[in-house]
Order: structure tokens, then C-alpha cells, then sequence
């Protein structure tokens, strides 16, 4: 029972990375470039007050500054540096890089939640990032340097996020903790946005704003939901497996719908991707707690 308990809880969170890894490929092929600002704002702030509205419940207490901290790290500097790598990079790639959380969602959990990963944690996350490098290896002659740092620099920002939310956030709920870090994350972007962008773009078409809608109502707000509620019942070390879903959905649909490359590399790099998910997923909880037991 406690088996079956734990893979429903896997299945969940896992809808979040796949749906993430889609973010890239919408970016590209529907969205405008050149707004990675505006583009965070567009894609936060409606889910954020979707979720509050569902939520009914604003900040309390030290939740005001945590929620700007929180928002920043997993919102605000973390979608406009998704959107920039996500116009910058073949989707499957700006996917892959993000796949290094296995191992930053491993030491990040041993560094701020004290669990202590176990040797099959350490496996999964291994095997995993060895399966992202043999993705990386082809189809990438046009990458962008900038691209590349712009995913690595969200990877890590959001991954802090992610640990601290765990740290802090017993018994508040999942859609409660979402929409308090959208809307913040929203509102510390605007002023930059309008600074640096100038006035907030409006989306040329049907296409542009389905493109919009999806990624804040499904790649956000119901993706957002689900992984902060993996983090309230799984360790760090697992939840951190579980995201090297995310180039698994960014690699297909790129090959499916943009054309991208698709040969022995990619096979066997996914299925090495696939193969450190089920063996990171299988460690038991290391020392220290989750969200919340």
C-alpha cells in the first residue's frame, strides 16, 4: 500500500516536468521573441490569481518577504530566463540542460533539508545526467551561448526555490503556496519588464494568445500545483529525478511537431533519462523531512 501510495504521488509530480518541458517548444514556435520580461508576466500573473482565487487565502506573517524571495527564485528571474533560453535554443536542448536538477535537487535537499541522499539517489541522478549528455552531443550546431546560460541560471534559481519552499512551507496548501509566489513573482517583474521593455506587448493573434494561455493555466498554474505537492510527500533527491521528465517532453514534441533531430543518440540518451527516473525514484526518504509527512 505504501508502494502504490508513493508511485500516485510520482504520477503527479511527474505532470509538471512534462508539462515544463513543453514550455519550450510553445516559446518558440508560438510565442514573440524578444520579451522575456512581458513573457514571465504573462505567463505568472494569471495563474497566480486563478490559484488565489481558488485559494482565498493571502500571506501571513513572515510569508510576505518569503513570498518575494520564493517568487524571484522560482518565478520572476526563473520565467523570464526560461523564456530568453526558450527563444535562444532548440527546445529539446534548452529541455535537456534544465534535466541537471536531478543532481542540484539532490545536493540542494542535503544542503538546506538535511536529507542525506541514498546510493540509488545518487544512481538515478548519475545515470540520468549521463543520458543528458549524450542528447546534448547531437543536432546543436546552432546553439547559443547565451541560451545555454540563461537555462543553466534558471536551473539553479529555481531549484533553490523549490528546496526552500519545502523548507518553509509545512501545512500550508499547494495551491495557497503557488499562488502567493506567481503573483509575486508577477509583480516584482513588471516595473522591470516596463523599464527594460517598455510597454507590455500585445499578443498579434489567436495563436499568441492560446500560446499564453496554455503555458500559464497548464505549464503553470496546474504544473506548479502538482510539484509543490510531490515536494509535501516525496524527498528532494526524488522530485529532482523525477524533473529529467522535463527533456523527455521537450525532446518529442520537438522531433514530433518542429522537425528536430531524432537518432541513436537521442534513443539511447532518453532511455538512459528514463532509466535514472526509475531508479531515483525508487531511494527512500533520506534523513530530515519534506514539506510535510
Amino acid at each position: 500500500m505504501e508502494d502504490n501510495g508513493r508511485l500516485k504521488w510520482i504520477l503527479i509530480a511527474a505532470i509538471a516536468p512534462i508539462a515544463w518541458g513543453s514550455v519550450y517548444f510553445v516559446t518558440r514556435n508560438f510565442l514573440p521573441a524578444g520579451i522575456p520580461l512581458w513573457g514571465g508576466v504573462y505567463r505568472a500573473l494569471p495563474a497566480g490569481i486563478v490559484l488565489l482565487l481558488i485559494a482565498r487565502r493571502l500571506p501571513h506573517g513572515a510569508w510576505w518577504w518569503r513570498s518575494i524571495v520564493l517568487g524571484v527564485l522560482n518565478v520572476g528571474g526563473f520565467f523570464a530566463l526560461i523564456y530568453l533560453a526558450g527563444t535562444l535554443l532548440p527546445s529539446s536542448l534548452a529541455a535537456t540542460l534544465m534535466s541537471a536538477s536531478a543532481g542540484a535537487m539532490l545536493l540542494f535537499g542535503w544542503a538546506f533539508l538535511a536529507q542525506r541522499p541514498t546510493l540509488m539517489a545518487v544512481a538515478g541522478a548519475v545515470i540520468g545526467v549521463v543520458g543528458v549528455v549524450v542528447m546534448l552531443g547531437v543536432g546543436t550546431s546552432d546553439v547559443s551561448g547565451w541560451g545555454v546560460l540563461a537555462s543553466l541560471a534558471a536551473m539553479i534559481s529555481s531549484n533553490i526555490g523549490f528546496v526552500l519552499t519545502a523548507k518553509w512551507g509545512a501545512g500550508i496548501p499547494p495551491v495557497t503556496l503557488a499562488s502567493w509566489q506567481l503573483i509575486a513573482g508577477a509583480v516584482m517583474l513588471i516595473p522591470v519588464a516596463a523599464a527594460v521593455e517598455g510597454a507590455p506587448p500585445v499578443p498579434a493573434g489567436a495563436t499568441q494568445w492560446l500560446g499564453f494561455l496554455y503555458v500559464s493555466l497548464v505549464a503553470t498554474a496546474l504544473a506548479y500545483v502538482v510539484w509543490f505537492t510531490g515536494l509535501q510527500r516525496l524527498p528532494a533527491a526524488a522530485i529532482g529525478a523525477i524533473g529529467l521528465l522535463n527533456p523527455v517532453s521537450g525532446v518529442l514534441l520537438g522531433v514530433a511537431f518542429a522537425g528536430e533531430l531524432f537518432g541513436p543518440a537521442q534513443a539511447i540518451g532518453m532511455a538512459l533519462v528514463v532509466a535514472g527516473v526509475v531508479i531515483g525514484t525508487r531511494s527512500r526518504r533520506g534523513r530530515g523531512a519534506t514539506l510535510s509527512r
